[in-house]
């Protein structure tokens, strides 16, 4: 693409665009200007909550994905890779899953979530190159995410990956976007120009930022990752993850900590199992297979119990 014909295409994004409600953002005090970036930031939520229906269509095919042995991949370049990596990379201790489950890829590897790699983000085949090194199949989903949604290695993942069979999904903050023409399902939570002109980190990273946090819980929770509204497949890796685990049967049983740490103790801290036991007095073994019955939910094995 041409100087001119990128800025022909810069010029016609909304994320592009000049805020008329910041042109001052030099001139105001500190209070005033941090004042309108928060409002600003108020209009996120807002414009996600338009995009629900989409993102239902896509917590769906992802949950199915799930049951049937499939991955859900991020592809993304800038900001919005880290937030992909960012949200794969909480999925293991939040849900207790592989990490192969959830996998988050940014143009130019692993060097650019720390540090802007120029260029990588132009290339459609870099992006094609990383999906063929995760062995793509049909099962897959494939999330790309651009704020502008224009990025050359976004629409050469998802390229690919229609070729392959994967579901696709685009997750741009600019409507009719390349990606969204690209991906079976689009969502566009629409922010307008950011307060600093063309900083998409910003309100659009936060669209982005809600949007993936909301694909992975709601696809987890329909695979049986919670319990009311309590995580429990959380592993305890950690003092604080323990102490999660242990407050987590607390609150699941109304019992103390004593019998909560007991009850862990004796599953392997497998915290479904220590409730399952807990309220109902099975033993480990039993309690397991109660769960493996119906296929992890664990408010179905109470229910049958």
């Amino acid at each position: 693409m041409s100087d001119n014909q990128l800025l022909n295409t810069l010029s016609k994004l909304v994320s592009e665009g000049r805020n008329p409600d910041t042109m001052d953002l030099d001139s105001v005090s500190t209070l005033e200007l941090v004042g309108k970036i928060n409002h600003q930031d108020k209009l996120v939520p807002l414009a996600v909550e338009k995009e629900l229906p989409n993102i239902a269509l896509a917590v769906d095919v992802i949950s199915d994905a799930f049951k049937n042995g499939g991955r859900l991949i991020y592809c993304g370049a800038g900001t919005s890779g880290r937030l992909g990596i960012l949200d794969a990379s909480e999925c293991p201790p939040t849900f207790g899953v592989e990490e192969s489950m959830v996998i988050g890829l940014i143009a130019g590897g692993h060097d650019a979530i720390f540090r802007a790699q120029e260029g990588a983000e132009d290339s459609p085949e870099l992006g094609k190159n990383d999906l063929i090194k995760t062995q793509l199949t049909n099962k897959d989903v494939v999330v790309g995410i651009a704020a502008s949604g224009r990025t050359p290695y976004v629409i050469g993942a998802l390229e690919y990956a229609n070729t392959i069979g994967a579901k696709t999904v685009a997750l741009s903050c600019n409507p009719g976007s390349a990606i969204a023409q690209c991906a079976e399902i689009a969502i566009s939570p629409v922010v307008g120009p950011e307060a600093l002109t063309g900083s998409t980190r910003m309100k659009s990273g936060t669209a982005q930022k809600l949007v993936l946090n909301i694909l992975t819980t709601a696809s987890m929770v329909k695979i049986g990752k919670s319990y009311q509204n309590l995580m429990v497949d959380v592993k305890a890796t950690n003092e604080k993850l323990l102490a999660r685990a242990v407050r987590i049967v607390m609150q699941a049983t109304e019992c103390d900590k004593e019998q909560a740490t007991k009850a862990l103790e004796g599953c392997e801290y497998e915290v479904k199992t220590a409730i399952l036991m807990q309220l109902t007095g099975l033993s480990c073994q039993q309690a397991r297979a109660k769960i493996a019955k119906t296929s992890g939910f664990l408010g179905q094995a109470i229910e049958h119990s």
